[in-house]
This record gives C-alpha cells, sequence and structure tokens, in this order.
C-alpha cells in the first residue's frame, strides 16, 4: 500500500486540494496518508461503501477510550453525549428522539421565513459591496437555526464566536491555544444552553428546544446533558458547513457565469446539487474500524480511524463524467457530502433549502454581483471554505 504525504496546511494544498485527490484516486483507492498516520479512502466506491459499513464507526473503541486532558474535559463532556460521535443503540436512541422535533414538515414551512430573511439582509447591505461571507452567507444559516431551536437570533455574533471556537479542534494544525478556546467556549455554550433549557421546561412555546424537551421514546426522553449536547451540535453543523457552502457556491457561480435562471423553478435543486458536489463545505469525515477487515487492498484493523474523502469521491470520474467541470444541468446523483449511512446529515434538508432559497434571492436582487478580486481559501482544513467573499453589486 502506497504511503502519501501531503501537508493539508501547505498553501497550495489549502487552495486547491483536489490535484492531490486526483493523483491519490488514479493509483490506488486508499492510501496510507503519513501527515494524519491514518488510511484515507479517496474513490467513490470506498467512500461510499465505508460510510454504510457497519464494521465502521464513529465511537472511539472501548479499549481505546481514555480520560480527556485535563484542559480540555469541557469540551469532551459535550463530545461524549453528541449523536455524532455515537453508535447504536445510543445514537440510534438519540436520531430517533431527534427526528421526532426536527420534522421534514417543519423545515418545509422555514421557506417563507428564510426567504423575508434573505431579503432583509440584502436591504441591510452597504451601497456598491461588501465582504459577503459576514454580511449574508453566516447570517442565514446562523438566524434560522437560532429560530429553529428557539434561541434569540440576538445571540447570533455570540453563537458563531463559540461555535468557531469549537469547530477549531477539527481542524489541521490546531494549537495548544486552539484547544483552550474551544473548552471555553464549550463550557459557555453549556452553561448558556442550560439556563435556556430550563426556561423553556417551565415556558414551553413554538421551538425546537420545547419540542425536544417533550419529546420520548419508549418512556424515554433526552437528558440535560443530551439535550445540551444536541442543541449545540445542531447550532454548530447548522451552520458552519452552510456558511462555506454559500461562500463556495456563489464564487463557482460567479466565475462560471452560470445565468439566474438555475436558481429559479427546479432548476436550483439541481444547481444546489451541483454546488455540493463540486465544491462542499467538508472534505474529510472519520471512522474507527471495529474488526480486522480487508476492502479495496487494504488491511483495517481494529481501532484504526480511517479519513473518508468526501471531496475526493464527489469529483471521481467513475462516477461523473468530467468531475471537475462545474456542470448544474448534470443530472442529479448522490454525492457524499452529506455522509452517509446512518450517521447521514440530520441537517441536510435544512441546508439544502435555506442554499436554494439564500442564493436565488442574492443572484435576484443583486443581478451584477462580481467578485472584488480573487477569493482566498481559508486554512481550516478538515472544512474547505473562503476566507472572504468581497463583492460588488
Amino acid at each position: 500500500m502506497s504511503v502519501l504525504e501531503q501537508s493539508p496546511t501547505q498553501p497550495a494544498f489549502v487552495q486547491n486540494p483536489y490535484l492531490f485527490y486526483e493523483a491519490a484516486r488514479a493509483a490506488s483507492p486508499v492510501h496510507d496518508w503519513q501527515d494524519y498516520n491514518m488510511p484515507a479512502a479517496f474513490t467513490h466506491e470506498a467512500v461510499a461503501a465505508l460510510l454504510k459499513d457497519k464494521r465502521f464507526g464513529r465511537e472511539i473503541p472501548t479499549e481505546m477510550q481514555s480520560a480527556p486532558a485535563p484542559h480540555l474535559t469541557d469540551f469532551y463532556r459535550i463530545e461524549d453525549h453528541s449523536m455524532l460521535e455515537l453508535e447504536a443503540p445510543r445514537h440510534t436512541r438519540l436520531r430517533s428522539l431527534v427526528l421526532r422535533a426536527f420534522t421534514s414538515r417543519r423545515i418545509k414551512g422555514l421557506g417563507p421565513e428564510i426567504e423575508r430573511l434573505s431579503h432583509h439582509l440584502i436591504d441591510e447591505m452597504p451601497m456598491g459591496g461588501c465582504d459577503l461571507l459576514p454580511a449574508y452567507c453566516a447570517m442565514v444559516p446562523v438566524i434560522v437555526i437560532a429560530r429553529l431551536l428557539g434561541v434569540p437570533e440576538g445571540m447570533a455574533n455570540q453563537l458563531l464566536s463559540w461555535s468557531n471556537a469549537m469547530v477549531g479542534m477539527y481542524q489541521a494544525g490546531r494549537t495548544h491555544e486552539d484547544e483552550v478556546a474551544a473548552n471555553t467556549a464549550a463550557r459557555e455554550f453549556a452553561s448558556f444552553m442550560e439556563d435556556y433549557i430550563a426556561d423553556r421546561r417551565a415556558t414551553p412555546a413554538d421551538d425546537l428546544i420545547s419540542e425536544l424537551i417533550a419529546a420520548e421514546e419508549n418512556g424515554q426522553r433526552l437528558t440535560v446533558d443530551e439535550m445540551i449536547a444536541t442543541c449545540i451540535l445542531l447550532l454548530n453543523a447548522g451552520h458552519e458547513a452552510t456558511v462555506h457552502t454559500l461562500g463556495n457556491g456563489v464564487k463557482t457561480l460567479i466565475e462560471n457565469r452560470i445565468p439566474v435562471s438555475a436558481l429559479q423553478g427546479d432548476a436550483v435543486q439541481a444547481t444546489v446539487e451541483e454546488i455540493l458536489r463540486y465544491d462542499p463545505p467538508l472534505h474529510v469525515f472519520t471512522r474507527y474500524a471495529y474488526e480486522d477487515v480487508t476492502l479495496f487492498g487494504y488491511d483495517f484493523k481494529r481501532g484504526q480511524q480511517v479519513a473518508l474523502m468526501l471531496a475526493s469521491a464527489n469529483r471521481d470520474p467513475a462516477a461523473w463524467d468530467a468531475p471537475d467541470r462545474f456542470d448544474p444541468s448534470r443530472s442529479v446523483k448522490t454525492n457524499t457530502s452529506f455522509g452517509g449511512g446512518i450517521h447521514f446529515c440530520i441537517g441536510a434538508p435544512l441546508a439544502r433549502i435555506e442554499m436554494q432559497i439564500a442564493l436565488r434571492v442574492l443572484f435576484e436582487r443583486r443581478p451584477k454581483l462580481a467578485l472584488d478580486g480573487e477569493p482566498e481559501y481559508a486554512d481550516v482544513y478538515h472544512f474547505h471554505g473562503l476566507k472572504a467573499l468581497n463583492v460588488t453589486y
């Protein structure tokens, strides 16, 4: 098995990781990635299969579990109850309870509200141009998820600050200071959510937190710790990826001179799926092997962590014709941007409707939208998103 060397923080890689993915895919489905000290699956076939294989999962095998470092205890107190990091039976129970509140009807009902919010944010933009990331791409998803949960949207900037600090734990090259910041954010975030959940217990409202409190299955409800972890997961995941996808999507649409008609009517769904495939916000999702197994020519060992290269799978020519071409008219085929298997992103329907509406409204309201300079990607791998998105209109 070949060994690959590629720093995820190297400037050229940060700006364009797809050349590395292309070379890796052509050589083998799975490689040892030396910089991460783990095997990495690069082809669509391998990534899709491992996402669904129950011999691999998110939860750390029992014999590998250990107490967190003292400066990270608050962060992992939340992670230990997050359904993203759990397997059956705990994951099954938590996801089932959350889905009772996170219904497709509730998500679809947000459409008019997302449209009004998009228009409002555009009305607030300064004349001539701005950085779209903080003015629009970040605000749409964080305000929507805050409203959905029932958290005051006036706290949007604080929620963004906590979330950005926490997701720093998943970025390559994190420092001790980053870890301390993530732990502090987790402690403050958890304290806020605990107080807010207590308020909602006393005074239920028409929001997701109240629904989570009421959700019950086989006589079991979410514990306070599980509810805190779930709300934080929904807030973090509910905006972090969508911010990057909106930013990457606007950049791609402008660079490829895609007409506004591609964002209208039924066409917008295919365009959003192509954005998700072409330049997704999350490039790597990891699993642990739960038994020794040989797949795709690689001998996986129990306890070994595996990197599933989501963005590489989405550019595999074995799955898509001319995959490096952005083509919103291509037939929609399931991509790996939202993961797969039991951990398929629970917020995918929300992310899709936010993107469909926010992109359509933006390009209808700002038909002369143009890039102001060449956007650069930020050094935030495993994520892939822009430093800024300066535009004129």
